[in-house]
C-alpha cells in the first residue's frame, strides 16, 4: 500500500488535488509548485498545471500576498518587516510585497503597535526604566516593527 502513496499522480488527479489545496486557503505560486513536485510531476507538467490554476483563478499571487499580510498583521500582530520577510521566503515578487504592505491601514498599524507595547509593559517586572524601555524596544523589533515607530511611541509615553 505504501508504494501507492509514492507513485506519481497523473496530471488530471494532480490538478484536482492542487485545486483543492488552493481552494482551502490562499497559496503562493511557490507553495503550489512545491506541492505539485511532491506528486512526482515533471517541470513542464508542473508549470502547465500552475498556468491552469492561474487561468481558473485558483491561484493569484496578489490575492495571496494581501491575505498573508492582513492575516499575519491582524492575527499574530506582526509588523511590516516581519511580514515582508515572510513573503520573501514564499518567493513573492518585491512589487507584490510592497502592494500588500500598502494595504495595511496606518492608524490600525500604529494602534496595534501601541497595544503590543502596553501589554508587554504591563507584564515586565523590570524596575530600571532604561532596561525596561530596552526590553520593550527589543520585543517590538522581534515582532517586525520599525525602530523609528517604536521609539516615537515610547517617547510619547
Amino acid at each position: 500500500m505504501k508504494s501507492e502513496k509514492i507513485a506519481p499522480l497523473d496530471k488530471k488527479d494532480a490538478l484536482l488535488k492542487a485545486e483543492h489545496f488552493c481552494a482551502y486557503q490562499e497559496r503562493s505560486h511557490q507553495e503550489v509548485r512545491d506541492k505539485l513536485y511532491s506528486f512526482k510531476l515533471t517541470t513542464p507538467e508542473v508549470e502547465e498545471l500552475i498556468s491552469q490554476l492561474i487561468e481558473n483563478n485558483f491561484l493569484n499571487e496578489e490575492r495571496f500576498a494581501i491575505a498573508y499580510a492582513n492575516g499575519k498583521f491582524r492575527m499574530k500582530g506582526w509588523g511590516k518587516l516581519k511580514i515582508k520577510q515572510g513573503l520573501k521566503l514564499k518567493r513573492v515578487s518585491p512589487k507584490l510585497i510592497e502592494l500588500a504592505l500598502r494595504q495595511l491601514d496606518g492608524n490600525e498599524y500604529l494602534g496595534k503597535l501601541k497595544g503590543i507595547l502596553e501589554k508587554k509593559d504591563a507584564s515586565l517586572k523590570e524596575a530600571d526604566t532604561f532596561k525596561r524601555r530596552q526590553k520593550l524596544v527589543n520585543f517590538a523589533l522581534s515582532k517586525g516593527y520599525e525602530k523609528d515607530l517604536i521609539l516615537d511611541l515610547l517617547t510619547i509615553k
